[in-house]
Order: structure tokens, then C-alpha cells, then sequence
């Protein structure tokens, strides 16, 4: 009975951590969002994070019929990043992302992470 038990909190132990590491650290994938950049913050309660909203050209249709346009919510972990991001705010940005199932706290309140920028321009 105690191998049994043994194996199976192995068996439990191994799942939990590749579900933590699946949904939380994995890479689910990457790539660039280009936009004008609405805003650029630091904010948070308990876990101070980078945070901004990139415009993005064109307009969508809601469910309910009316219009909306393309918005990118993303965190940023590097804080020159950042730093560039509030310094220009209101310019056109190329933003290279991550994009992970799940968000931590102290990585931002995004599934998507920022981690270059490729290129800034003027409107």
C-alpha cells in the first residue's frame, strides 16, 4: 500500500508541475503588434507592474453590433522598455510580444509580455 501511495503522489507531483509550467512559464507564442501607443503606467496594489494599450488601425464589430476599435493590453517586464514606451507616448510602435495561457501577478496583468520594442515612429 505505501508503494502505491508513493507512486501516486509522484504521479501527482509531476502533473501539478507540468501544469504550472504549461500554463504559467511556457511560451505559447510570440509576435509583433503594431499600433499607436494610447498609454504607458506603472500600477498595481501589492505587485507594482508596467502596463500599456497599443491602438491599433482599423475598427472591429462588437457582438452587440456597435463599433470598436483593435486594442492591445500588454505588461512589460523590462523597465528601459517602459521607460522608452512613456517617454513617447501618442507614437507609432512595432511591439514585439510573448503571449502565455496564464498571467502572474508580478508579471502583469497581461498574458501578453512585451520584451522589444523593433521600431518607433511619428504618426
Amino acid at each position: 500500500m505505501k508503494k502505491i501511495l508513493t507512486i501516486a503522489s509522484i504521479i501527482l507531483i509531476l502533473f501539478v508541475t507540468v501544469f504550472v509550467y504549461v500554463k504559467y512559464y511556457y511560451v505559447f507564442a510570440t509576435g509583433v503588434k503594431s499600433g499607436v501607443l494610447n498609454y504607458a503606467v506603472y500600477k498595481g496594489n501589492l505587485f507594482k507592474t508596467y502596463e500599456g494599450k497599443l491602438i491599433q488601425q482599423g475598427f472591429g464589430r462588437q457582438n452587440n453590433g456597435s463599433f470598436q476599435s483593435y486594442e492591445f493590453a500588454f505588461s512589460v517586464d523590462d523597465s528601459a522598455i517602459f521607460h522608452q514606451l512613456e517617454r513617447n507616448s501618442g507614437k507609432v510602435f512595432d511591439l514585439h510580444y510573448k503571449e502565455y495561457h496564464g498571467r502572474l501577478p508580478w508579471r502583469g496583468h497581461s498574458v501578453y509580455i512585451v520584451d522589444s520594442i523593433l521600431a518607433m515612429r511619428d504618426q
